[in-house]
């Protein structure tokens, strides 16, 4: 038998989680392709399964349970040899997933990821469950290889690691470390590998992206990055992901605005809007400090789109701050909204602060918000029929394939809406002019004029 005739294993991943996760799952199969795996979607055909987790709150917590358990039955009835668990669930329940889950073969943590191949090989020498999970610092770069798994037309840029802003309820400083900011040669270089792919949308996404290049020498800023990303030829859209409230500075706002290839939309998580519940977050931003951002910005730049989320049922989280909230969210009319059920994370501050809001109360105050955004968005989306947005051409609607799909500049990949597109023809990736005709609550329809 030849070199070239060895049959070479397959490897299915399934990533789950924010798009920062999904980074780390397209390094890892970039890792596992260069070393001579073939990647697989089929999760029946595949020699080796991965799972990227997700342990931000409960609900991710048991998704990443749920979905390892009914994986490990492809070593029953597939061809699975080795079923691995990667990212946040292994960094942070090590020990209690080794005695709970013995169907896992290897367990490896947020550091340890792109030695994934060379993990592999360790354990064919090894009949032990094995374990990698140390300190949170690795930083990747441009050097290491990297598969991507979304449309060749858009990427997500991940442009820093980790979290130092240490909020009350969140558990991402211990999974993931301290900030760390990628050097910018290193984002420029894959940037222009990216685009050079095909790319023509750039969603740049940290924990936290205001705070890029602080911990760097020379300081090199966000609005620094994005001049140097402009400039590239090819590459169309530039979106900002968790842009924190209190690090939107006057010179970022006139970036996002000045910026033709800036997509005029900002994810800005502010949490909550009443000033005690804000204290006892850690949250760095006042309720004047929140208005006066949103203001600033809708003056700024008046057609911007503006996403948050938000948390009810923090600890002490009274009915007055719960009835402050609602009225904030029908009053200031974000475009787009997410609304999270406070999670007690065992390890936090506010595990541990008196006055525990009631699951029932979380899920009313839930559901009372999203009702509100509804009629928000609704309104919102009426206000752009007979105007005309750029929109990234998606491919056939999911409901027929009369129908193209696509994306507006002001919806970001996978958590926002789509628009529907009911006359004129173009390829997929491409960026078109669309004159909007209707809407709903979260989708916009229209029709190609350019």
């Amino acid at each position: 038998m030849h070199l070239n005739d060895v049959v070479k294993e397959k490897v299915s991943m399934v990533s789950l989680g924010c798009p920062k996760n999904l980074v780390d799952a397209e390094v890892m199969l970039g890792c596992l392709a260069k070393d001579q795996y073939e990647i697989t979607t089929d999760e029946h055909d595949a020699d080796i399964i991965i799972v990227n987790t997700c342990s931000f709150i409960k609900e991710a917590k048991q998704e990443s349970i749920d979905t390892i358990l009914d994986l490990a039955d492809r070593k029953q009835d597939g061809n699975c040899k080795l079923l691995v668990v990667t990212g946040c669930l292994p960094q942070r329940y090590q020990e209690e997933l080794a005695k709970e889950l013995p169907e896992v073969d290897i367990f490896v943590g947020t550091g340890d990821y792109p030695r994934i191949a060379e993990i592999i090989a360790e354990k064919r020498q090894s009949d032990e469950q094995l374990r990698y999970v140390g300190d949170p610092n690795f930083v990747y770069d441009e050097t290491l290889p990297r598969l991507k798994s979304s449309p060749a037309y858009t990427t997500y840029l991940k442009i820093a690691e980790g979290c130092s802003n240490c909020c009350s309820y969140c558990v991402i400083p211990s999974l993931r470390g301290a900030f760390r900011s990628r050097p910018l040669d290193s984002l420029l270089q894959e940037a222009r590998e990216l685009v050079a792919s095909g790319v023509k949308e750039v969603n740049l996404i940290a924990q936290d992206v205001t705070a890029y290049g602080r911990d760097l020498p020379g300081r090199p800023s966000l609005e620094t990055l994005i001049k140097e990303l402009a400039a590239l030829d090819g590459l169309q859209w530039i979106r900002l992901l968790y842009a924190y409230p209190d690090g939107i500075t006057n010179s970022l706002i006139q970036t996002i605005k000045e910026e033709e290839k800036v997509c005029k939309y900002l994810d800005i998580p502010i949490q909550h809007i009443s000033d005690p519940v804000l204290k006892r977050m850690n949250r760095r931003s006042s309720e004047a400090e929140i208005r006066a951002l949103i203001e600033k910005l809708r003056e700024e730049i008046p057609d911007i789109a503006l996403r948050t989320s938000l948390i009810v049922g923090f600890p002490g989280e009274t009915e007055e701050d719960f009835r402050k909230l609602l009225h904030y969210v029908e009053e200031v009319q974000f475009d787009r909204l997410g609304v999270f059920c406070y999670s007690r994370e065992e390890g936090t501050p506010a595990a541990e602060m008196p006055d525990q809001v009631s699951e029932r109360l979380k899920r009313e105050r839930h559901k009372k918000l999203m009702r509100a955004q509804a009629r928000v968005s609704f309104k919102r989306n009426r206000r752009l029929i007979d105007t005309t947005e750029q929109v990234i051409v998606e491919g056939l609607s999911d409901e027929t394939d009369l129908l193209l799909k696509g994306r507006s500049s002001r919806q970001a990949p996978d958590i926002d809406g789509q628009v529907y597109i009911t006359a004129g023809s173009a390829n997929v990736g491409d960026i078109v002019t669309l004159r909007i005709t209707d809407s709903s609550d979260y989708d916009l329809i229209g029709e190609i004029v350019a």
